[in-house]
């Protein structure tokens, strides 16, 4: 191959990066195979086919050519951001944390690094390790609020630590603005709750809720539209006409309310050899919403070319073996949305199974509006009367589902299987298509990485003790009690 001109190499990078922001990766990739040939020491190549090699779901590649990239830019920030992520994502710990340390060296934005190490750490199941750099950071900084709400995910305070006096100085500073409060505000009511103050614990609780909900408004309406369309699409979808050729991996779809016990569940059927847990992979919704139309605006599926279908179900498969490390020949998805899409779920992937957690709603209703989350997801858990209709509109999906898809639907309920665990596992591994194990029942000894807020609870045996947790809060979830109604709650 003769030489490229510099002229040449900063046309050929332009168009393939050009390429990329068109999703047009194998023409980009080409491009990019060829500039690596003839400038080899340029790290933005390497970088660049790591990136597609992620978007078109080889894991091997992306890693590969990510290391590449590393090494020849060991002290670029940026990319050591993005590697610390990639690596976190794909779980490997030790070089996504010696990625974080290079960045705490360089200085800069270190307490960033530093706390993204910290939490990273803590859903390493490392919890002594994440303590000691959170405690530094937090007597270094003690007006950063949002290292309180990390920190304390997954520590329990004593009434006399002096972290809990930190956070109540600062709560009290009129001048604290909405964003600080409401991170402070969960963590704060978290420590005080613990330390037996239930009704000042929930006044930290709303405080947050009610900033949160003047940040990022909520359209239930608009939301109730969108399930439906979503719903309507799927009629005619009949199984019968799924492809008949099965995929790997099998993946096991474990749905519900946030806080229901979905966590729970997932990490029982991990335990299994023949299966890997997937977390929350937040794929299948996306793709059917870029493949066929997002909410109100997705077409009707029966009408949709069975190729189209199929293809739905391989890129599902590509990304998820992507993201799930090792070749285990069954996954787990609890992708909480998953259950508006069942129909397109079962019919595009026979061989899947479909979990439904269930749990008593004045529990899940306290817990999510006691658990943060991002400003802008879960709208709804910011208001009581809200999530009272959110879990109704979950009840009602479920129930048609049911009716549609008749026993393609494994019910569980939370409080049975905490009060009696070996029936209701036994139940859910045959319910996902597998042999009993014994080591199902011991999943809290599991090593590997959790994405969740049961982060703390997933590393220790089956409890109750979270079972009617409501009952202390009575009073205050009387706004979400009169939205629920006269519907029965079992």
């Amino acid at each position: 191959m003769l030489p490229l001109s510099a002229a040449m190499k900063t046309r050929l990078f332009q168009q393939a990066t050009g390429l990329m922001a068109k999703g047009q990766f194998a023409q980009a990739k080409a491009a990019l195979t060829q500039l690596a040939q003839a400038d080899p020491a340029r790290p933005e190549i390497p970088f660049h086919l790591s990136r597609i090699a992620f978007e078109e779901g080889d894991r091997d590649a992306c890693l590969a050519q990510l290391r590449k990239a590393v090494a020849l830019a060991p002290g670029n920030l940026k990319l050591t951001q993005h590697a610390a992520e990639r690596f976190r994502y794909f779980g490997c710990a030790e070089e996504a944390l010696a990625a974080y340390d290079r960045l705490i060296a360089a200085g800069g934005q270190a307490v960033k690094a530093r706390a993204d190490k910290a939490h990273y750490l803590q859903l390493l199941g490392r919890f002594d390790e994440a303590e000691k750099i959170f405690r530094k950071l937090i007597r270094q900084h003690p007006n950063e609020a949002q290292l309180y709400r990390i920190f304390l995910a997954t520590k329990k305070l004593s009434a006399g630590d002096p972290l809990l006096q930190a956070m109540e100085r600062l709560w009290a500073r009129k001048e604290l603005k909405d964003g600080p409060r409401i991170n402070l505000g969960y963590a704060l009511g978290k420590a005080l709750e613990e330390t037996g103050q239930p009704q000042r614990a929930f006044a930290c609780f709303a405080r947050a809720n009610a900033l949160q909900r003047e940040a990022a408004p909520f359209d239930n309406a608009a939301q109730d539209r969108e399930f439906a369309a979503v719903q309507a699409a799927q009629a005619g979808l009949t199984p019968e006409s799924a492809p008949s050729e099965p995929l790997s991996p099998r993946p096991v779809f474990v749905t519900g309310m946030p806080r229901s016990g979905t966590t729970l569940v997932e990490r029982i059927l991990a335990a299994h050899s023949d299966v890997s847990a997937g977390n929350e992979l937040s794929l299948a919704l996306k793709l059917a919403y870029g493949m066929f139309g997002a909410g109100e605006a997705m077409r009707p599926l029966a009408d949709t070319a069975p190729e189209k279908l199929r293809a739905f179900a391989e890129r599902y498969t590509t990304l998820a073996r992507r993201d799930v490390p090792g070749d285990s020949p069954v996954i787990t998805d609890k992708s909480i949305l998953s259950y508006m899409i069942l129909g397109l779920l079962h019919h595009a992937l026979p061989e899947a199974r479909f979990i439904v957690v269930q749990r008593d709603p004045r529990d899940i209703a306290l817990s999510i509006h006691k658990n943060f989350f991002a400003t802008g997801t879960h709208r709804y858990a910011n208001d009581l009367a809200d999530i009272a209709h959110a879990i109704k509109r979950f009840r009602r999906h479920v129930a048609h589902w049911k009716a549609a898809l008749p026993g393609v639907i494994h019910e569980i309920r939370y409080e049975a299987l905490v009060a009696d665990p070996e029936p209701h596992s036994r139940a859910l591994i045959a319910a996902a298509g597998l042999d009993w194990q014994d080591a199902c029942l011991d999943f809290h000894k599991t090593s590997d990485a959790v994405k969740t807020l049961s982060v703390s609870q997933v590393r220790q045996p089956i409890y109750t003790g979270s079972a009617q947790a409501w009952k202390k809060y009575e009073r205050e979830l009387q706004p979400f009690i009169e939205a629920w109604g006269d519907e029965p709650w079992d």
